[in-house]
């Protein structure tokens, strides 16, 4: 079967035993096609700076680990025995760079960082033709490959036990739910066709995943004339 995007949302899965951990727990993945890829441009430029701003906002009344949404997914880190002060959400990590700078990569990525600071949600970008089989959404046995670098090197490692980790039928994709992407399918420079997976906990509402997804289309719809999307809720 030709794996289309289409189907790759239509496969995708969270495992009941991630929501035992967060009932509360949805996904929503959005499949985009059409990307003309691009260095930094004017209009992510603009978009990251806005995020910084609303950062530093976010961060001037309260601490980083006292903002709801960070709180949140520090509980849910600990839920499968991960270390918040050392492996952090994607979120937390893009707020804490974010009132000195946050990186500048590349357009598509540029749009999708700003978007999670933005909107306060943890946000990854994979290349979907990298992808061999659906997504889904797991506590890992221990034995799955996650391809990263160590020391410039590429190796192998293997997530622990009962971690969350988002995986396809060659291996994890992210570990620690949304710590740290493989190198396999990570967005880069050529990518066309991606897939933007948004992590939502209470206090995000339903309402709120459908603005940020909102948000963000009407970004991504910017980088070329043949931009599609879908998208597909995931939740207990």
């Amino acid at each position: 079967m030709t794996e289309t995007p289409s189907h790759h949302l239509d496969s995708a899965t969270v495992d009941d035993s991630v929501f035992g951990l967060r009932p509360d727990y949805r996904a929503l993945l959005i499949a985009v096609t059409g990307i003309e890829p691009g260095p930094g441009d004017e209009h992510s430029e603009a978009l990251l700076l806005e995020a910084e701003r609303a950062a530093r906002q976010t961060l001037s009344s309260r601490p980083l680990e006292q903002v709801p949404h960070v709180a949140a997914w520090r509980d849910a880190y600990r839920a499968f025995g991960a270390k918040p002060q050392r492996t952090r959400n994607s979120l937390e990590a893009l707020l804490r760079r974010a009132p000195d700078g946050l990186p500048r990569v590349n357009r598509l990525t540029d749009i999708y960082n700003a978007i999670s600071v933005l909107h306060l949600i943890p946000l990854g970008g994979e290349d979907l033709d990298r992808y061999d089989g659906p997504p889904r959404l797991t506590r890992a046995t221990g034995e799955e490959p996650f391809d990263t670098m160590t020391s410039g090197e590429t190796v192998v490692e293997h997530p622990e036990p009962g971690e969350v980790v988002w995986c396809d039928d060659a291996g994890v994709t992210c570990r620690r739910w949304n710590w740290r992407q493989a190198r396999r399918t990570r967005l880069h420079d050529g990518t066309t066709t991606a897939l933007f997976i948004l992590d939502a906990l209470d206090p995000m509402t339903d309402a709120d995943l459908e603005a940020t997804a909102a948000d963000l289309i009407a970004h991504l719809r910017r980088l070329g004339p043949t931009v599609r999307s879908e998208q597909r809720l995931l939740r207990r």
